[in-house]
Protein backbone atom coordinates (compact mmCIF):
# COMPACT_ATOMS: atom_id res chain seq x y z
CA UNK A 1 0.00 0.00 0.00
CA UNK A 2 1.21 3.68 -1.14
CA UNK A 3 2.28 5.51 2.10
CA UNK A 4 0.83 8.46 0.68
CA UNK A 5 -2.80 6.60 0.65
CA UNK A 6 -3.07 5.44 4.21
CA UNK A 7 -6.11 6.17 5.35
CA UNK A 8 -5.05 7.74 8.42
CA UNK A 9 -8.11 9.19 9.18
CA UNK A 10 -10.15 6.24 9.02
CA UNK A 11 -7.49 4.02 11.09
CA UNK A 12 -7.79 6.62 13.88
CA UNK A 13 -11.54 6.40 13.70
CA UNK A 14 -11.51 2.57 13.97
CA UNK A 15 -8.56 2.76 16.71
CA UNK A 16 -10.77 5.16 19.06
CA UNK A 17 -14.21 2.66 18.19
CA UNK A 18 -12.07 -0.44 19.61
CA UNK A 19 -11.09 1.06 22.49
CA UNK A 20 -14.51 2.52 23.42
CA UNK A 21 -16.49 0.00 21.17
CA UNK A 22 -18.84 2.90 20.86
CA UNK A 23 -19.17 5.10 17.41
CA UNK A 24 -20.81 7.95 19.62
CA UNK A 25 -17.83 7.66 22.09
CA UNK A 26 -15.71 7.34 19.71
CA UNK A 27 -16.55 10.92 17.79
CA UNK A 28 -16.54 12.71 21.31
CA UNK A 29 -12.92 11.47 21.50
CA UNK A 30 -12.14 12.68 18.48
CA UNK A 31 -14.38 15.88 17.90
CA UNK A 32 -16.26 15.16 14.79
CA UNK A 33 -19.50 13.52 14.71
CA UNK A 34 -20.94 9.94 14.90
CA UNK A 35 -21.88 9.56 11.19
CA UNK A 36 -18.15 10.52 10.27
CA UNK A 37 -16.93 7.89 12.57
CA UNK A 38 -19.38 5.62 10.84
CA UNK A 39 -18.35 6.31 7.73
CA UNK A 40 -14.58 5.88 8.34
CA UNK A 41 -14.78 2.66 9.66
CA UNK A 42 -16.96 2.05 6.81
CA UNK A 43 -14.45 3.26 4.66
CA UNK A 44 -11.52 1.10 5.40
CA UNK A 45 -13.58 -1.99 5.68
CA UNK A 46 -14.75 -1.50 2.17
CA UNK A 47 -10.75 -0.85 1.54
CA UNK A 48 -9.81 -4.35 3.14
CA UNK A 49 -12.32 -6.05 2.16
CA UNK A 50 -13.62 -7.45 5.78
CA UNK A 51 -15.46 -6.33 8.58
CA UNK A 52 -13.96 -5.19 11.38
CA UNK A 53 -16.83 -4.44 14.11
CA UNK A 54 -20.19 -6.57 14.44
CA UNK A 55 -22.79 -3.42 15.12
CA UNK A 56 -24.57 -4.71 18.16
CA UNK A 57 -28.28 -2.45 19.26
CA UNK A 58 -26.20 -1.06 22.06
CA UNK A 59 -22.91 -1.02 20.78
CA UNK A 60 -19.72 -2.79 18.48
CA UNK A 61 -17.69 -5.77 19.23
CA UNK A 62 -14.89 -6.79 17.17
CA UNK A 63 -14.29 -9.07 14.40
CA UNK A 64 -11.54 -11.84 14.50
CA UNK A 65 -9.91 -9.64 11.81
CA UNK A 66 -10.97 -6.33 14.28
CA UNK A 67 -8.79 -7.67 16.91
CA UNK A 68 -5.84 -8.79 14.90
CA UNK A 69 -5.74 -5.37 13.60
CA UNK A 70 -6.03 -3.34 17.28
CA UNK A 71 -2.42 -4.06 18.48
CA UNK A 72 -0.81 -3.23 15.22
CA UNK A 73 -2.61 0.07 14.72
CA UNK A 74 -2.44 0.89 18.52
CA UNK A 75 1.39 0.50 18.26
CA UNK A 76 1.56 2.71 15.67
CA UNK A 77 0.56 5.76 17.03
CA UNK A 78 1.60 5.26 20.04
CA UNK A 79 5.51 4.95 18.57
CA UNK A 80 3.83 8.09 16.34
CA UNK A 81 3.08 10.35 20.00
CA UNK A 82 5.97 9.03 21.41
CA UNK A 83 8.48 9.99 18.71
CA UNK A 84 6.69 13.95 18.66
CA UNK A 85 6.58 14.33 22.33
CA UNK A 86 10.52 14.02 21.58
CA UNK A 87 9.62 17.41 19.60
CA UNK A 88 7.62 19.34 22.28
CA UNK A 89 10.48 22.07 23.14
CA UNK A 90 10.41 22.66 19.73
CA UNK A 91 14.07 20.61 19.22
CA UNK A 92 14.55 17.12 19.04
CA UNK A 93 15.17 14.89 22.15
CA UNK A 94 16.13 11.17 21.77
CA UNK A 95 14.58 9.11 25.09
CA UNK A 96 16.88 6.77 27.35
CA UNK A 97 15.29 4.25 29.31
CA UNK A 98 17.88 3.32 32.12
CA UNK A 99 16.67 0.81 34.99
CA UNK A 100 18.70 1.38 38.30
CA UNK A 101 18.99 -0.13 41.33
CA UNK A 102 17.70 1.40 44.05
CA UNK A 103 21.29 1.95 46.08
CA UNK A 104 22.79 2.78 43.14
CA UNK A 105 19.81 5.50 42.10
CA UNK A 106 20.05 7.09 45.35
CA UNK A 107 23.50 6.89 46.43
CA UNK A 108 25.55 7.66 43.54
CA UNK A 109 23.37 8.88 40.21
CA UNK A 110 20.73 11.50 41.78
CA UNK A 111 23.53 13.84 43.06
CA UNK A 112 24.61 13.75 39.48
CA UNK A 113 21.51 13.84 37.52
CA UNK A 114 21.72 18.08 37.18
CA UNK A 115 24.81 17.38 35.55
CA UNK A 116 24.14 14.93 33.02
CA UNK A 117 21.35 17.05 32.15
CA UNK A 118 23.30 19.77 31.67
CA UNK A 119 25.98 18.36 29.83
CA UNK A 120 23.60 16.41 27.43
CA UNK A 121 20.44 18.74 26.99
CA UNK A 122 19.38 16.59 23.81
CA UNK A 123 18.91 13.39 25.79
CA UNK A 124 15.16 12.42 27.84
CA UNK A 125 16.91 10.54 30.62
CA UNK A 126 13.90 8.19 31.86
CA UNK A 127 14.97 6.34 34.82
CA UNK A 128 13.03 3.77 36.96
CA UNK A 129 14.26 2.05 40.12
CA UNK A 130 14.76 -1.89 40.92
CA UNK A 131 15.53 -4.01 43.83
CA UNK A 132 18.41 -5.63 41.55
CA UNK A 133 15.74 -7.79 39.80
CA UNK A 134 15.25 -6.62 36.02
CA UNK A 135 13.82 -7.56 32.96
CA UNK A 136 16.13 -5.23 29.97
CA UNK A 137 13.66 -6.75 27.37
CA UNK A 138 10.31 -7.14 28.88
CA UNK A 139 10.56 -3.52 30.39
CA UNK A 140 12.56 -1.79 26.80
CA UNK A 141 15.35 -1.02 28.93
CA UNK A 142 18.01 1.04 27.19
CA UNK A 143 20.45 0.30 30.24
CA UNK A 144 20.41 -1.19 33.61
CA UNK A 145 22.29 -0.79 36.21
CA UNK A 146 22.71 -3.43 38.64
CA UNK A 147 24.94 -4.74 41.60
CA UNK A 148 26.13 -8.37 41.46
CA UNK A 149 28.74 -10.69 39.30
CA UNK A 150 28.51 -9.39 36.15
CA UNK A 151 27.12 -13.14 35.13
CA UNK A 152 23.50 -12.32 33.50
CA UNK A 153 22.41 -14.14 30.35
CA UNK A 154 22.33 -13.22 27.05
CA UNK A 155 24.13 -9.37 28.51
CA UNK A 156 26.91 -7.09 27.75
CA UNK A 157 28.27 -6.21 31.11
CA UNK A 158 30.75 -3.58 31.73
CA UNK A 159 32.41 -2.70 35.21
CA UNK A 160 31.51 0.56 36.48
CA UNK A 161 31.91 1.24 40.28
CA UNK A 162 33.56 -1.61 43.55
CA UNK A 163 31.52 -1.66 46.14
CA UNK A 164 32.48 -3.66 49.21
CA UNK A 165 30.01 -4.39 52.01
CA UNK A 166 30.67 -2.92 55.55
CA UNK A 167 28.85 -2.90 58.66
CA UNK A 168 26.94 0.47 59.26
CA UNK A 169 24.54 1.47 61.92
CA UNK A 170 23.40 4.14 64.08
CA UNK A 171 26.06 6.05 65.69
CA UNK A 172 24.25 5.05 69.32
CA UNK A 173 24.77 1.92 68.48
CA UNK A 174 28.31 2.07 67.39
CA UNK A 175 29.19 3.36 71.19
CA UNK A 176 28.23 -0.26 72.09
CA UNK A 177 30.91 -2.01 70.00
CA UNK A 178 34.32 -2.62 70.34
CA UNK A 179 35.30 -5.91 68.51
CA UNK A 180 33.37 -7.63 65.67
CA UNK A 181 33.04 -10.28 68.06
CA UNK A 182 30.19 -7.93 69.72
CA UNK A 183 28.19 -7.78 66.69
CA UNK A 184 26.94 -11.24 67.51
CA UNK A 185 25.10 -9.38 70.43
CA UNK A 186 23.25 -7.07 67.69
CA UNK A 187 20.28 -7.78 65.31
CA UNK A 188 22.06 -8.25 62.56
CA UNK A 189 20.06 -6.84 59.00
CA UNK A 190 19.61 -9.23 56.35
CA UNK A 191 19.41 -9.04 52.42
CA UNK A 192 18.39 -10.85 49.93
CA UNK A 193 21.36 -12.54 49.58
CA UNK A 194 21.45 -14.92 52.50
CA UNK A 195 25.51 -15.70 52.67
CA UNK A 196 26.89 -11.53 53.41
CA UNK A 197 27.03 -11.93 56.53
CA UNK A 198 28.48 -15.35 56.62
CA UNK A 199 31.53 -13.98 54.05
CA UNK A 200 31.62 -10.94 56.39
CA UNK A 201 32.09 -13.01 59.54
CA UNK A 202 34.43 -15.74 57.72
CA UNK A 203 36.59 -12.08 56.26
CA UNK A 204 36.87 -11.03 60.53
CA UNK A 205 38.05 -14.86 61.38
CA UNK A 206 34.59 -15.35 63.63
CA UNK A 207 31.79 -17.98 63.15
CA UNK A 208 28.62 -16.29 61.99
CA UNK A 209 26.00 -16.48 64.29
CA UNK A 210 22.35 -17.83 63.16
CA UNK A 211 20.69 -14.68 61.62
CA UNK A 212 16.74 -13.98 62.49
CA UNK A 213 14.77 -10.55 61.87
CA UNK A 214 13.16 -9.19 58.53
CA UNK A 215 15.14 -9.53 55.06
CA UNK A 216 14.92 -6.32 52.87
CA UNK A 217 15.15 -6.21 49.28
CA UNK A 218 17.03 -2.53 49.00
CA UNK A 219 20.13 -2.01 50.80
CA UNK A 220 19.39 1.83 51.06
CA UNK A 221 16.07 0.98 53.00
CA UNK A 222 18.35 -1.63 55.03
CA UNK A 223 20.62 1.27 55.68
CA UNK A 224 17.50 3.81 56.68
CA UNK A 225 16.60 0.94 59.08
CA UNK A 226 19.99 0.69 60.57
CA UNK A 227 20.52 4.80 60.97
CA UNK A 228 16.94 4.53 63.28
CA UNK A 229 18.55 1.92 65.18
CA UNK A 230 16.76 -1.23 64.03
CA UNK A 231 20.11 -2.76 63.71
CA UNK A 232 23.17 -3.14 61.92
CA UNK A 233 23.36 -3.23 57.70
CA UNK A 234 25.60 -4.95 55.75
CA UNK A 235 26.03 -2.52 52.81
CA UNK A 236 28.21 -0.29 50.38
CA UNK A 237 29.62 2.72 52.39
CA UNK A 238 29.88 4.04 49.01
CA UNK A 239 26.82 4.00 48.73
CA UNK A 240 26.20 6.34 52.06
CA UNK A 241 28.87 8.90 51.96
CA UNK A 242 26.43 11.62 53.14
CA UNK A 243 25.02 9.75 55.38
CA UNK A 244 28.28 9.06 57.02
CA UNK A 245 29.38 12.62 56.39
CA UNK A 246 26.79 13.90 58.12
CA UNK A 247 27.23 11.21 61.32
CA UNK A 248 23.28 9.61 60.62
CA UNK A 249 25.26 6.71 59.90
CA UNK A 250 28.90 5.10 61.34
CA UNK A 251 31.28 1.98 60.32
CA UNK A 252 32.67 0.64 63.03
CA UNK A 253 34.92 -1.57 61.71
CA UNK A 254 37.31 -1.36 58.41
CA UNK A 255 36.69 -5.36 57.68
CA UNK A 256 34.80 -4.98 54.27
CA UNK A 257 34.13 -7.74 51.62
CA UNK A 258 33.99 -7.87 47.91
CA UNK A 259 30.10 -9.78 47.09
CA UNK A 260 30.09 -7.88 43.97
CA UNK A 261 30.12 -4.37 42.04
CA UNK A 262 27.60 -2.30 40.05
CA UNK A 263 27.26 -2.90 36.30
CA UNK A 264 26.30 -1.42 33.13
CA UNK A 265 24.26 -3.78 31.19
CA UNK A 266 22.07 -4.25 28.39
CA UNK A 267 20.67 -6.69 26.08
CA UNK A 268 23.76 -8.41 23.35
CA UNK A 269 20.95 -8.19 20.82
CA UNK A 270 20.41 -4.03 21.50
CA UNK A 271 22.75 -2.36 19.57
CA UNK A 272 23.91 1.11 21.38
CA UNK A 273 21.93 4.22 19.96
CA UNK A 274 24.15 7.70 20.11
CA UNK A 275 22.01 8.38 23.47
CA UNK A 276 23.24 5.53 25.01
CA UNK A 277 27.00 6.16 23.89
CA UNK A 278 26.73 9.29 25.29
CA UNK A 279 25.26 7.80 28.55
CA UNK A 280 28.20 5.20 28.50
CA UNK A 281 31.10 7.44 28.50
CA UNK A 282 29.21 10.21 30.56
CA UNK A 283 29.51 7.22 33.41
CA UNK A 284 33.17 6.22 32.49
CA UNK A 285 33.70 9.50 32.78
CA UNK A 286 32.49 10.23 36.14
CA UNK A 287 33.46 6.79 37.32
CA UNK A 288 37.37 7.65 36.45
CA UNK A 289 36.80 10.43 39.70
CA UNK A 290 35.73 8.07 42.45
CA UNK A 291 38.21 5.92 43.75
CA UNK A 292 37.93 2.90 43.72
CA UNK A 293 36.62 2.52 40.21
CA UNK A 294 37.24 -0.54 37.58
CA UNK A 295 39.29 1.73 34.42
CA UNK A 296 36.63 1.78 31.86
CA UNK A 297 39.61 0.04 29.72
CA UNK A 298 39.36 -3.11 31.61
CA UNK A 299 37.20 -6.15 29.74
CA UNK A 300 33.83 -6.22 29.73
CA UNK A 301 31.86 -9.58 30.87
CA UNK A 302 29.21 -11.02 28.12
CA UNK A 303 27.24 -13.83 29.32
Amino acid sequence: MDRAQLPLNALRAFEAAARHLNFTRAAIELCVSQGAVSHQVAQLERRLGTRLFHRLPRGLALTDEGHALVPVVADAFDRVAATLDQYADGRFREALKVGVVGTFATGWLLPRLDAFARAHPSIDLRISTNNNRVDLAGEALDYAIRFGDGAWHGTHAEPLLAAPLAPLCAPATAARLETPADLIHEPLLRSYRSDEWALWFAAAGLPAPVLRGPVFDSSALMASAAAAGHGIALAPPAMFARELAAELLVQPFAIAIDAGRYWLTRLMSRPESDAMLRFRAWLNAEMAAVPGTTSSHESARHT
